[in-house]
């Protein structure tokens, strides 16, 4: 082209094959940020931790945000709960004992904050183990291809004759298991690392709740099912009425168990409000690595709508979390637990 230099670039405008043109902003109306409400305000901040503060100052410092005010909320619904005199359950699953957990608990025991313990087959299993030999928790990938793993003699025996044992004598497999692991005659190397051991020496109820097949003594030669599903359906029954006990004002706490004891607390709730029991209020919470469905659904939100009760969902490693709440509980102080009688 005439009077174009060369090697000079043209400006082209191009025009967008659409008929739809954007929108203009020039008329949009806004208003003072002073005046816009938050979700969020400088009031629920955390405050940095001070040398020397202790873990109330810790507590007491966290954001009142999120998790960090639903901790506070269930520290401060467990302790409430024990200076009322109402019931704190535990339901635990077989993480909560092979991560070392369980001295955190049988101390709680010893203070007043565990009323009673629901355990699934694993934790049976693990703290079992641990009494008897003080180690539990086999390499399967090792073991599963030569067909030894959970093959151990000693755990599928003793807990298979604790079954029998507690068909027999219409007690729950919690109870039964309790009761010979604190007979000298299973010689157990390390019954004081044992929850299962501390509770049936206090007096504290723990019960049981089996799926048959999904734990290692259900392999053995020694399994009888029915005799499992006598224990462990009596457990379910003891369960309910521990259930019962925390109307109102007490606390139910599911530790690491993603499936079994989520379903097993949703039908003693059932049973118990279909006999008569509002269930209400109280308090539910579910510690562990991930949020699943039943937990969320089971204990958190189903049982908990309406009449003033809450739940709490608190993700993160139970080796982390449970002893953190054990020290917020030992540091709010209190009275020692109601004693409670086992039937003879």
């Amino acid at each position: 082209m005439p009077g174009r230099a060369r090697g000079a670039r043209v400006l082209q405008i191009h025009m967008s094959i659409y008929d739809l043109a954007p929108l203009p902003l020039a008329r949009i109306r806004t208003y003072p940020l002073a005046r816009r409400a938050g979700k969020v305000t400088v009031r629920e901040f955390a405050r940095p931790h001070q040398r020397g503060a202790g873990i109330r100052e810790w507590i007491d410092s966290l954001p009142h945000i999120l998790a960090g005010e639903s901790l506070r909320g269930v520290v401060s619904a467990i302790a409430a709960a024990h200076r009322r005199g109402r019931p704190v359950l535990w339901g635990i699953g077989g993480h909560v004992i092979k991560v070392g957990l369980g001295p955190v608990l049988i101390d709680l025991m010893r203070r007043g904050y565990v009323d009673g313990v629901a355990m699934n087959g694993a934790a049976l299993v693990h703290d079992f183990e641990i009494a008897m030999v003080g180690r539990t928790s086999e390499d399967v990938p090792e073991v599963l291809g030569s067909g030894r793993f959970g093959m151990a003699h000693e755990t599928g025996l003793y807990l298979n004759e604790a079954a029998v044992g507690a068909a027999r004598s219409r007690i729950g497999l919690g109870e039964a298991a309790g009761k010979l692991l604190s007979n000298r005659r299973v010689r157990a190397k390390c019954p004081e690392q044992s929850l299962l051991v501390a509770a049936y020496r206090a007096r504290i109820p723990v019960t049981v709740h089996l799926a048959i097949g999904t734990d290692t003594p259900h392999m053995h030669p020694s399994a009888d099912g029915a005799s499992l599903g006598a224990a462990t359906h009596q457990d379910f029954r003891l369960f309910c009425a521990m259930v019962k006990g925390i109307h109102p004002g007490g606390v139910y706490l599911n530790w690491g168990s993603a499936v079994i004891l989520p379903e097993v607390f949703l039908k003693a709730v059932s049973v118990v409000r279909n006999l008569g029991t509002r269930l209400a209020p109280i308090t539910t919470a579910n510690f562990d690595f991930l949020q699943h469905y039943r937990p969320l659904e089971n204990v958190v939100r189903r049982p908990t709508a309406g009449a003033g009760s809450r739940g709490y969902s608190i993700t993160g490693h139970h080796e982390i979390l449970l002893p953190l709440v054990a020290a917020a509980l030992v540091e709010s102080g209190g009275p020692g637990r109601r004693k409670t009688r086992r039937k003879q």
